[in-house]
């Protein structure tokens, strides 16, 4: 019996590591695809998130959903491709979780004839509410900030943090 459940919780706990992989993928692809419903649920209520190292930092779903929509919504004329990968996620308890992903970031926005590259790193913490996971915390850390006019290539601007 105790091999039973030593491999019941072996597949328990390859099962929550892949839900929070799906739950992350999920996040950037309602970002992308401005499916602003769908993104609000892979958050817990009293999530948080904090946005290029403090600048950009907000309490709960409402907070987060209104920047969110109002940085990256179809009127902002933003569009995005997120890329993430390299997962590194620890389980710390039955209803608990911590990773860090890579992300590789395209913004373009037409009407402004502007881009940016981002390279950082996200640190999440996440909670697992009615059998299911959600974000309790993301944020990351860029490695770069690269911005340009696309109407003035020359223009060409790298921002390394120091």
């Amino acid at each position: 019996m105790e091999r039973t459940s030593e491999l019941e919780r072996r597949i328990q706990a390859l099962e929550d590591v892949e839900a929070i992989k799906r739950l992350k993928h999920r996040y950037w692809r309602c970002l992308d695809l401005k499916l602003w419903d769908e993104l609000a649920g892979c958050f817990a209520p009293d999530a948080a998130v904090d946005y290029g190292e403090g600048r950009y930092r907000f309490q709960g779903v409402e907070a987060i959903m209104r920047f969110l929509t109002q940085s990256l919504g179809r009127e902002s004329g933003a569009l995005g491709v997120h890329h993430g990968g390299h997962p590194e996620i620890e389980l710390t308890g039955a209803t608990t979780a911590r990773g860090s992903w890579a992300l590789y970031n395209y913004l373009f926005n037409p009407g402004q004839q502007r881009g940016v590259w981002i390279g950082a790193y996200y640190h999440d913490d996440y909670v697992k509410l009615g059998g299911g996971w959600k974000i309790q915390r993301t944020g990351y850390t860029y490695l770069f900030h690269e911005e340009w006019s696309r109407a003035d290539l020359p223009s060409l601007r790298v921002v390394v943090p120091a």
